[in-house]
């Protein structure tokens, strides 16, 4: 490897790959540098949790690093990356500027995940009970900060093409900023368990995700009344990490509503299930649920808002539908018909091999990342509202960290 390509991936949680899409991606994002011959240090201020992975089984080193202490400056002046991820917009906030003044030849990009002002906008519209309106995205407060560190950053990684549009038209974003990354896949199985060999509905998704505990309840209340009316033997299985006991409170064996907690393997839960629920009525980004149904060759139903920027012309894998009658049928049609199961499941086949093969993107990526190094300065230039930024968050944050710092240190 050669070790004069030096990535540090600066993380807001360790990886858990097991509990959320999020965790994969940071997988992902791992995979594909080392890939280009990146020796990679992963950092977090988090505490070590229970389900984390072991980044010394992946070749990586695990630094753990402090908030609003000076001692990151001495770590990455020592360190000296080439390449800087910040995994969503908080911790650009807390160390993009410190990364900017002791490694400025350095290339700071930004793994949103998903457009977190996206997310929240149609969530308190959810709350409210109206509409949500594109509009609704400049009055939350979390969008100025998000938006101010995609400013910030040299490149902004983005899972949706929906969500690139938002910047550009609501944020006036400049293109050269943003680039497309979806979640990947590396090899899929086009031959999986049959239908007649796989049973019941399922769920799936971390519970500490709002929108997924507002499809629980949804699926619950609502849609799951309806199934059952139709297939009185239906049974679905929701798993998901860290659920609370208002999750292990729905479970009714006699509605055949059955709450199983935290899946050990994912993979295995889906690929033996006959159909995937995710009525999704807010939220922002890309499913890892829905794409992992189709890598695993599980039709699903969902809702406009899960299915988002997630097949473009295709044929979706299965339903989208708003409508909870029309989700319930579409469901139960899904899962009896199995003719129509397995057209749905080679659409799904379809929509990873033309959108979400890993080989689709590492070349293109690898040649923008060297372009970058190549051209930072050139490609700063052009975004001086970035560099304005960069320069008041140096005189502001940065005096702001150290009165912090020099406050917990009196303490």
């Amino acid at each position: 490897m050669n070790t004069n390509k030096r990535l540090l991936l600066i993380g807001f949680v360790w990886p858990e790959p097991n509990s959320s899409a999020a965790g994969g991606r940071m997988m992902q994002l791992i995979a594909l540098f080392q890939n280009q011959g990146f020796a990679i240090t992963f950092a977090s201020p988090a505490l070590d949790s229970d389900f984390m992975v072991n980044l010394a089984d992946y070749d990586v080193d695990k630094v753990s690093i402090a908030l609003n202490d000076s001692s990151f400056d001495s770590y990455i002046k020592e360190l000296q990356p080439n390449v800087v991820v910040f995994d969503r917009f908080m911790i650009e906030e807390q160390f993009g500027w410190r990364v900017a003044e002791h490694c400025p030849n350095a290339v700071r990009i930004l793994d949103t995940e998903d457009l977190h002002c996206l997310r929240l906008a149609r969530q308190n519209a959810f709350k409210a009970n109206r509409n949500f309106d594109i509009s609704d995205l400049r009055k939350e407060d979390v969008a100025k900060r998000e938006i101010a560190s995609i400013l910030r950053s040299d490149v902004a990684l983005m899972v949706s093409e929906y969500e690139m549009e938002v910047l550009q038209s609501v944020f006036n974003i400049d293109p050269s900023l943003l680039y497309y990354l979806p979640l990947l896949v590396t090899t899929f199985d086009p031959n999986p368990l049959p239908y007649i060999q796989r049973q019941h509905f399922v769920f799936i998704g971390n519970f500490l995700h709002e929108p997924n505990w507002n499809a629980v309840q949804y699926l619950k209340e609502t849609i799951w009344p309806i199934i059952r009316k139709q297939f009185p033997t239906a049974v679905v299985e929701i798993y998901g990490a860290y659920p609370s006991q208002k999750v292990f409170q729905l479970h009714n064996e006699k509605e055949g509503f059955l709450i199983k907690g935290r899946a050990e393997s994912a993979k295995e839960i889906i690929s033996n299930a006959r159909v995937l629920l995710a009525p999704i009525r807010f939220g922002a980004g890309i499913k890892g649920k829905l794409l992992e149904a189709m890598e695993y060759g599980t039709p699903s139903v969902t809702t406009s808002i899960g299915a988002e920027s997630m097949h473009a012309d295709l044929n979706w894998n299965g339903s989208i539908e708003d409508d909870s009658q029309e989700f319930a049928a579409a469901a139960v049609q899904l899962y009896q018909d199995e003719i129509v199961w397995q057209h749905s499941q080679q659409n799904g086949f379809s929509i990873i091999k033309q959108r979400y093969l890993t080989a689709l993107f590492e070349d293109q990526f690898e040649t923008t990342l060297t372009y970058l190094q190549s051209n930072l300065e050139k490609h700063r230039n052009h975004n001086f509202i970035g560099q304005m930024l960069m320069h008041h968050t140096l005189q502001s944050t940065k005096y702001l960290s150290r009165w912090i710092e020099e406050k917990n240190r009196k303490m």
